[in-house]
């Protein structure tokens, strides 16, 4: 038997479409009575309800936009699966748009997104996203954004981030006590929040234990894959190598593997190096790559938690929160001293 829609439940109950809907939403308007006859009707009948309809009733797309530089990266990947967890308890359907560390693709899509029927969105920003004009004019047209990771402090909303700072701390901390006395840092850009207060994390570690700073040894890599990989390069063909490198992001730390292997550099001996990352073959490495993994799942999830948390109350305005979950270090080869 083919299902029913919600017109042809209401004609075969000799009901109105109206009662009929309020019935399955057991509304106190319905009698119990009423409502009884209506449920054994519609399981029947194999009556399945259009969230896409109904949420046009109630003026909802029953759709969020999740916004995010890439998917590539394992984190991203991973806060996707988080964050469609939770839509799809909601009953809601994921919009993905990827800004390819484009500050003008980002706006685009903001722009796009204004238009677009959607009740909210979730976004990480890019790493060149110095104005939040364009979020900030998003935001006042009524559709509540909530940040994750990469976030913009300007804009009052929530936002869903790990502990950088601390783990950058960790991460530059766990460098020195294997005898590393040169430590590079390999950055990502200096706008995002999240190399800030790595960099700031790594700095004040150097501060702590009487380590000089040196400028030439903050490397401001990009999105072009070429030009990291010649950076890299040039930072471990100097007549001073560094020993010990911290890579901001996994895709840095995988450039610094090309790089030693082409320069036939030993890991751990020569140089050590451990990175911000999620990725699920790190240990299958060689040598294993020591990590500082983020809870990518859980931070999506909780950021769509407060999303809904909200849509539910039907507001479109979300106080400033910010919400912090803590990262693991995972020791492995790459940055042990050899004994």
């Amino acid at each position: 038997m083919a299902a029913v829609n919600l017109k042809q439940l209401a004609k075969i109950l000799n009901l109105s479409i109206s009662t009929v809907s309020k019935a399955l939403r057991d509304s106190h308007e319905i009698g119990d009575a009423t409502k009884e006859r209506v449920l054994a009707k519609a399981k029947e009948m194999d009556y399945t309800p259009n969230p896409f309809a109904s949420g046009l009733r109630r003026n909802k797309s029953k759709t969020i936009a999740v916004v995010v530089p890439e998917v590539a990266n394992n984190y991203f990947s991973l806060a996707i699966n988080g964050i469609e967890r939770i839509a799809q308890e909601n009953d809601y359907h994921v919009l993905i748009y990827l800004t390819h560390e484009d500050i003008e693709k980002e706006k685009g899509i903001m722009k796009h997104l204004e238009n677009k029927r959607v009740d909210g969105v979730l976004m990480s920003v890019t790493m060149n996203t110095s104005n939040q004009t364009h979020l900030s004019d998003f935001q006042q047209k009524g559709i509540p954004i909530v940040f994750f990771d990469r976030i913009c402090n300007e804009i009052e909303t929530a936002k869903i981030t790990t502990d950088d700072y601390i783990s950058g701390i960790n991460a530059t901390k766990h460098l020195i006590e294997n005898n590393c006395k040169d430590i590079a840092f390999l950055s990502l850009g200096d706008e995002i929040s999240i190399m800030q207060k790595r960099k700031s994390g790594y700095l004040e570690e150097l501060h702590k234990n009487n380590m000089e700073a040196k400028p030439e040894r903050i490397v401001k890599c990009g999105n072009d894959d070429e030009m990291n990989y010649q950076l890299v390069k040039e930072l471990l063909t100097g007549k001073n190598k560094p020993d010990g490198i911290f890579a901001s992001v996994e895709k840095l730390a995988i450039t610094t593997y090309q790089v030693c292997r082409e320069l036939n550099i030993n890991i751990p001996e020569e140089v050590k190096i451990i990175c911000f990352s999620n990725l699920e073959t790190a240990s299958l490495l060689s040598p294993s790559l020591s990590t500082i993994t983020q809870p990518a799942y859980n931070i999506g999830k909780t950021a769509a938690e407060v999303m809904f948390k909200y849509l539910d109350k039907n507001k479109t305005y979300i106080p400033n929160e910010n919400i912090v979950l803590q990262s693991t270090l995972h020791i492995r080869e790459s940055s042990q001293q050899i004994v």
